[in-house]
């Protein structure tokens, strides 16, 4: 089946900046993430499609040789769950670029590419880490047990039974690859005798079944840098699948990503969240404790604060993991109206409405501009 188009996946414009692409991305992870559709058989699928799109239109230059030739530009670099699609050959570790719920699945691939001898570099895999926000934005050191192919440790990746050894294929002569003629052309091939290894092994090895590896499930420490999003992702050196016939063990990719919190919402360095406010103090002004991700703060209310006026609380944000100063904490103020009122209450309300009541428009100004509008209309309507 033919794949979608990236933009489309993620639902932006060809030329949506890096920060869209991102904020679309986040919005749809966590829609697609699977451990929240426990019922829906097609999350996963739709998370990893998502994923995958995310991967290459983040990558400037994965993005430039998609936008140039499509998914002919960006295929065996770029998306999916196997080996080899994330690291290369692997490099330096730490903290990387960002990519996009804990599966509790790792998906492993086919491994690298075999060298002479058969030697060939494990796969790489990737763990789906959900973190809360407050452990994203101070840093946190989490467990995680990853199951993966190590080296057998009876034959050590020899996949012959101890005591016992290899000889060389006689199909190949140890070559690993064999050269067919079809035609004009000649084609080389892995030995299907040895499966590209150059040997045989008469007596395979009773743990590993002659495989030269076993799985195992292994319980790794990873530290969450402060101030990891959605998206971003760690790398662990050396920690993916065993390589085969003393190849180079492959990475594993942990990626973050942020669940969603009861009061703040994020957006990159800033923070997002809604203070309800009453009727009075939206009138006549007060002084209100809002919470932070550091503790509470006092918040001013002007008098005459209209519904939806949003307050900056400078540097109340998160700090950016690559550094940089940190963001802001925007409130939103939303007019609370009161309920359950008691007849005393509802009557020196409509003493208070009446007193309001009148060709003097200055206590409901917005008002008074709506219905002129309204007035116009059904005005410039009329034949």
């Amino acid at each position: 089946m033919s794949k979608r188009d990236y933009y489309e996946v993620l639902g932006v414009e060809r030329g949506a900046d890096d920060r869209e692409i991102k904020k679309a991305y986040r919005r749809l992870a966590q829609k697609y993430h699977p451990d929240r559709n426990p019922d829906d058989d097609t999350a996963a699928e739709k998370f990893r499609e998502v994923s995958d799109a995310y991967e290459v239109l983040a990558d400037s230059d994965k993005r430039a040789a998609y936008d140039q030739f499509g998914h002919a530009g960006v295929d065996g670099q770029g998306g999916g769950f196997g080996g080899g699609g994330f690291g290369g050959a692997g490099g330096a570790g730490g903290f990387s670029d960002i990519f996009g719920d804990v599966f509790g699945d790792i998906f492993g691939g086919a491994g690298g590419r075999r060298g002479p001898g058969g030697a060939a570099r494990g796969s790489d895999l990737r763990y789906n880490l959900e973190i809360d926000l407050e452990e994203a934005v101070a840093g946190t050191t989490v467990d995680i047990r990853v199951p993966r192919l190590v080296e057998c440790d009876r034959c050590h990746g020899d996949c012959a039974e101890p005591g016992t050894s290899k000889r060389t294929c006689s199909t190949c002569n140890g070559m690993g690859q064999v050269r067919m003629q079809q035609g004009f052309f000649a084609v080389q091939q892995p030995c299907p005798t040895c499966h590209g290894q150059g040997q045989s092994v008469d007596t395979p090895c009773r743990k590993c079944q002659g495989e030269g590896r076993v799985q195992e499930t292994r319980t790794l420490s990873v530290k969450i840098p402060a101030g990891v999003d959605t998206g971003d992702r760690i790398r662990l050196n050396g920690e993916g699948e065993a390589g085969v016939n003393g190849g180079p063990a492959g990475d594993l990719y942990v990626q973050v990503a942020i669940k969603a919190h009861d009061i703040f919402e994020r957006d990159g360095r800033d923070l997002y969240c809604e203070v309800p406010i009453n009727f009075v103090d939206a009138t006549l002004g007060g002084e209100l404790e809002v919470p932070t991700l550091e503790g509470r703060v006092k918040l001013r209310i002007p008098p005459e604060t209209q519904t939806g006026k949003l307050f900056r609380l400078r540097g109340k944000g998160v700090k950016p993991v690559r550094g940089g100063a940190p963001g802001d904490l925007m409130c939103k103020v939303v007019l609370e109206t009161p309920v359950n009122l008691d007849e005393e209450q509802k009557q020196l309300l409509r003493q208070f409405q009446e007193s309001l009541d009148g060709t003097d428009t200055r206590h409901s100004p917005r008002k008074s501009r709506w219905f002129d509008g309204v007035k116009k209309f059904f005005d410039d309507m009329r034949p």
